[in-house]
């Protein structure tokens, strides 16, 4: 007799899950206890296991799906089931569970993470009973080091080995092509959804902290200094402050891109491009006028473009295609 999968209880306040994936498939053996499938929440990530000895019949809901408490996500039926195996030219998953036929304890968000950083989980050292997320982040941003075989011995005037060089920074990503406009979406994990919703929340409901951080502008200075007479030379306009600022902000885009993005419903749309809205004063009151693909705008064509937006803004003739579509902006 088949025994139903459930969505099992999880705090009174979790209504629904989101299947993250499944550990098994149909027609796989599974033991009771054994973790079968993955599911998010906007708290917590947790397993469903196997109630019984069997074989994973069905699967009702695939990987993605949204479920409810008690909904019935598959079953389990009698019988010994097939080894899951791989064909044997295909390769070996990164992240899979089992290494050399062992187990690997680990949690669900520690299998997501080892999984987007393609990390072997059986080489990563846990701190406590568990592999978790915090130990794949660790083991992943640790260099990767190969150990070489140790000579049988030394002769007395070898030379030590000279020390490994440093990692670089990190390679910022490729350049966009020119004229490229791309928007990604990308669906939010359930915990992901709710935080957005709650900050939407307490913007219209509790009062707002800004932070002020500072930074030392001495090197920006100087450069501007010793630029500014060759600059407005031959370009005709001065060199000021905002053309740092957006190139500054770009850089850090690239490096972040879930900044340079907006939330649609239950996606994040992640902008591939960068439309800098920049503050300027008119009489009426504070205007954003955007420049498009900044990235691409030389420091030249940037303080240009601010000096004709400033124009505009306190001669009333800046349109609505000026300020609206900005990806992310500057005050």
């Amino acid at each position: 007799m088949a025994v139903n999968i459930v969505v099992p209880e999880m705090g009174e306040s979790i209504v629904d899950a989101r299947i993250a994936r499944w550990l098994k498939q149909p027609g796989d053996a599974v033991s009771a206890g054994e973790p079968l499938v993955e599911l998010e929440t906007d708290k917590v990530d947790v397993e469903v296991s196997a109630p019984q000895n069997g074989v994973l019949e069905s699967i009702a809901h695939a990987a993605g799906t949204d479920v409810k408490i008690g909904e019935v996500l598959g079953t389990i039926g009698a019988g010994s089931g097939v080894a899951a195996a791989a064909p044997a030219t295909a390769a070996p998953e990164k992240s899979a569970s089992k290494t050399n036929g062992r187990d690997v304890a680990a949690t669900p968000s520690a299998r997501k993470a080892a999984r987007e950083a393609n990390v072997e989980l059986a080489s990563v050292k846990a701190e406590g009973p568990r592999v978790t997320k915090a130990d794949v982040d660790k083991s992943a941003a640790a260099p990767a080091v190969q150990a070489a075989p140790a000579p049988s011995s030394v002769p007395a005037t070898a030379k030590a080995p000279a020390p490994a060089p440093r990692p670089g920074p990190v390679a910022p990503p490729p350049v966009r092509p020119a004229g490229s406009r791309q928007d990604e979406r990308v669906r939010m994990s359930k915990r992901r959804a709710t935080i957005a919703k709650r900050l939407v929340e307490a913007q219209q409901t509790a009062a707002m902290l800004t932070t002020f951080n500072e930074v030392d502008m001495s090197a920006v200075m100087a450069l501007r200094e010793r630029q500014k007479e060759s600059f407005k030379t031959k370009y005709g306009i001065g060199l000021g402050l905002t053309s740092f600022f957006v190139k500054a902000a770009i850089a850090a885009l690239r490096e972040f891109p879930r900044l340079n993005a907006e939330i649609q419903g239950d996606e994040m749309v992640l902008k591939h491009y960068y439309d800098i809205g920049v503050a300027v004063g008119a009489p009426e009151g504070l205007v954003v006028p955007v420049l498009r693909d900044a990235d691409a705008l030389s420091f030249a064509a940037i303080e240009s473009t601010i000096r004709d937006f400033a124009r505009k803004a306190n001669d009333g003739t800046l349109t609505l295609e000026d300020i609206k579509g900005g990806t992310f902006s500057i005050t």
